[in-house]
């Protein structure tokens, strides 16, 4: 089975979602070619008050993708050199995403995205077949048990509560405790 996720799996919290993402598969077209890997690593950003989310600091610009509808790609750069990829979610209006931080192909956000050629060309495109990227449900089930969840990465400047939010989430597949 594979089902492209639509727009009703990411219009929901962010946290929920993260989590769920965990599993399912991102699949990037690169030149007729298709690259897929299971999710294994999120981070999820929710709202306003989130001051380790970028929305934190109002609608610009650079988060308006944040601001709309579910199931569209944020994608921006930083340290001048890496695309982070990041799936809107939430309902109009209310800016939160998921950062997709791994897969079971490549660990770390900014090699995920280099080995996928994504770049901030993808930002607001929607995340369907036809934009070439999208993610798939392809009927894997995570046991909950072995599921980890920590706090966000790099996020210290957020201040203690929201740094130590446990909204980071992480699956082992071949963790067989």
């Amino acid at each position: 089975m594979r089902k492209v996720l639509g727009p009703s799996f990411y219009s929901r919290p962010a946290p929920v979602v993260a989590r769920e993402l965990l599993g399912k598969f991102l699949v990037r077209r690169v030149r007729g070619r298709e690259l897929a890997g299971m999710i294994t690593e999120t981070e999820a950003y929710e709202g306003l008050d989130d001051l380790a989310s970028h929305a934190s600091r109002g609608r610009t610009p650079h988060t308006e993708v944040m601001f709309g509808e579910s199931g569209r790609w944020y994608v921006y750069l930083i340290y001048g050199m890496y695309s982070m990829l990041n799936i809107v979610t939430g309902p109009n209006g209310h800016p939160s995403a998921v950062l997709i931080r791994g897969t079971d192909m490549v660990s770390g956000p900014g090699r995920l995205t280099r080995a996928l050629a994504v770049t901030k060309t993808e930002n607001a495109n929607r995340a369907t077949k036809e934009t070439g990227l999208w993610i798939e449900d392809r009927g894997t089930r995570v046991p909950s048990r072995r599921i980890r969840n920590t706090p966000r990465i790099g996020v210290a400047y957020a201040g203690e509560h929201w740094a130590a939010k446990p909204w980071r989430f992480v699956y082992d597949p071949d963790d067989v405790s």
